[in-house]
Parts: C-alpha cells; structure tokens; sequence
C-alpha cells in the first residue's frame, strides 16, 4: 500500500515531459546507451515504477524525448528565426544560434552515433532534411538560383555536421572562445550571400 501510495505521489509530481527532459539530458551526457531508466528515476529523485505510468517501454521514453527534442528545435531555433524578414539576417542568425547551442551540438553529436538505431534513424533523417529546406528557401529569399541554393544550404549543414564530428567525436580541433567565435564569423562570410 505504501508503495502504491508512493507512486501516485510520484505520479503527481512528475509529468512525462520531465522524463522526456531528463531522458535529452542523460543523452547529451553519454549517448543512447545513457537512457537508463534506474539512472534518470534516481536522478529525478523517483523511484523506477513512477517511469511506467508514463512510459510502457525504454523504447517509448527514447521515442517521445526525440519527438521533444524535434519541437523544442522547431520552435527554438526555426521559430525565433522566422520573424526576421531579411534572409542574410535570417541566415546569419541561424548560424549565430546554432553555433551557441552546446547541448543541442551534443545531443545531436550523440544521435549520429546512433544512426542505425531504427528509433533514431528517421528523426535524424526528418531533421536534417527539415533544416536543409529551411537553408535552401532562405539561401533562394537571398538571390541564389534554386540549383545553387540546395548545393550551398547542403554545404552549410555539412559544415555544422563536420564540426561536430570533429569537435566532439574526434576531439579536434580544439578551440577557444575567440578562435571559435572568429571560426562562425568566417564560416558566415564564406558561405552566406551578401545582401546587395
């Protein structure tokens, strides 16, 4: 009785968005491999049974923190970006937010290494071609022609993907603050078209 009772609190207190919030968390910290029920109710300061009124499965937790991180970026970084008017602006901005993100380069970082995970695959594969386009459409807004556009919006997001890989995968390069931020005004002037 007392058990169940404890539960039902638990229940109470937390809601499936702080699993899906602490499951991102665990994720960015060491990987796929990270989502531990055990570890995220513990870090929740819950017990492993408030998991399964929200959850029926690690799969589902694993399913729906993806589905959050997909929104979270849809309304964080393209939401905050669509009501600049100007595409360079847009896109210069873009690349200003984005090379801010920490945690967004880790958790993202972590699921390419988890590309063949069939959870993972297709949101990996949604969200890279939903900020392709969104790259694509603002590089046409700024001028380029519709082949020139999908080839330099696919060379910028190679170069987000790249650094990534380089950075937190391989350890290299290793940047500080002023060469990092003098790397994003370089890689903003290479490859965004200026207004004129």
């Amino acid at each position: 009785m007392n058990t169940s009772a404890s539960a039902i609190t638990e229940k109470n207190r937390l809601t499936s968005s702080d699993w899906q919030q602490a499951a991102l968390d665990a994720l960015s910290e060491g990987g796929l491999q990270n989502i531990a029920i055990e570890m995220i109710a513990k870090g929740l300061g819950v017990t492993k049974g408030s998991f399964y009124w929200h959850f029926e499965s690690r799969d589902a937790l694993i399913q729906a923190a993806l589905e959050l991180w997909e929104s979270q970026e849809q309304e964080q970084v393209f939401g905050k970006l669509d009501a600049l008017p100007d595409p360079q602006a847009r896109l210069t901005a873009l690349i200003a937010l984005v090379a801010e993100e920490l945690k967004a380069h880790k958790i993202y970082s972590e699921l390419l290494k988890a590309i063949d995970h069939p959870l993972v695959k297709p949101v990996l594969a949604r969200v890279s071609q939903r900020r392709i386009d969104y790259l694509t459409a603002s590089l046409r807004q700024a001028g380029l022609p519709r082949k020139t556009a999908q080839s330099r919006a696919i060379l910028v997001y190679a170069s987000y993907v790249g650094f990534l890989q380089l950075n937190l995968q391989l350890g290299t390069p290793k940047l500080s603050h002023a060469e990092f931020e003098q790397y994003v005004a370089h890689l903003t002037e290479t490859l965004i078209p200026s207004g004129g």
